[in-house]
């Protein structure tokens, strides 16, 4: 991708999914939809969605803690909850730093510095 500036929408993965795997239009659509679904749902339970080659997701609790208005310099409350991170595998970060391997020297590289 040359435009390092483009989202990725819902409706660019659903083409995506058209063109790649040849389901109808309505069809990428319902796949699409039902596997953020079923990450969301996961998340939402507290449970760690992992995507190999790609990365994971998690959900982390943060406790209440003291925040500070910049502009006022007042000092107010947080309170606690959950925060979604994301942790990109080894793979995903040597492909977006242009480091990208066959899947079988990557595998094997992963393999010898075991």
């Amino acid at each position: 991708m040359t435009d390092q500036s483009k989202t990725v929408t819902r409706v660019d993965l659903c083409e995506a999914v058209y063109q790649k795997v040849g389901l109808s239009r309505t069809e990428s659509s319902a796949f699409v939809e039902l596997v953020l679904k079923e990450i969301t749902d996961c998340l939402e339970k507290g449970e760690t969605v992992k995507l190999s080659s790609f990365g994971s997701f998690m959900v982390r609790k943060k406790g209440q803690r003291i925040g500070r208005n910049p502009k006022t310099g007042t000092e107010v409350p947080i309170s606690p909850r959950r925060v979604m991170v994301f942790k990109p595998s080894a793979i995903l970060k040597q492909r977006i730093n242009g480091q990208h391997r066959a899947n079988g020297d990557a595998t094997s590289k992963a393999q010898q510095e075991a």
